[in-house]
């Protein structure tokens, strides 16, 4: 199950990366269109969640230390914090014209985006330790008492 983990969290920081690559091809399509920011919004909504979600549980079945989980986890709250400066940004920038404080705010977006990026590779060096490093011994049964003589 270690392999597993470090397979999830290997598709993890590539999607990060292709994430990374839609954002470009969106504010670099000309004419700028609805539909410029579709693939960015499909991997940030759906496939970067997933990965996330399917990592965290194959850390837990693999018995990974509870930081590795909980490091496993914080992508997943990073993108919602990516979802929150977009809604934010919007509120107080508009709908037609971005003001300057909108302009501000969203600028964060990429930010926060390298940060998840971040802790995505983060996640997958710590998963190859994790996965090279011998597996923790089950725990001995405890010794049957004997029968004391009387």
């Amino acid at each position: 199950m270690r392999k597993v983990y470090l397979g999830l969290c290997a598709l993890l920081t590539i999607a990060m990366m292709a994430q990374m690559y839609f954002a470009a091809v969106g504010a670099f399509a000309r004419p700028q269109r609805d539909d410029s920011y579709a693939l960015h919004d499909v991997n940030g909504r759906m496939i970067l969640p997933a990965l996330i979600l399917l990592a965290i549980v194959a850390a837990a079945v693999a018995r990974a230390p509870g930081r590795q989980i909980g490091l496993t986890a914080a992508p997943l709250g990073l993108i919602v914090v990516q979802a929150l400066i977009v809604l934010v940004g919007r509120a107080v920038g508009g709908d037609d014209d971005t003001t300057p404080v909108g302009l501000a705010i969203l600028g964060l977006h990429a930010v926060n985006g390298m940060a998840t990026m971040g802790v995505s590779g983060l996640v997958l060096r710590r998963a190859r330790a994790f996965a090279a490093a011998p597996a923790r011994p089950a725990p001995a049964p405890a010794p049957a008492s004997a029968p004391v003589a009387g």
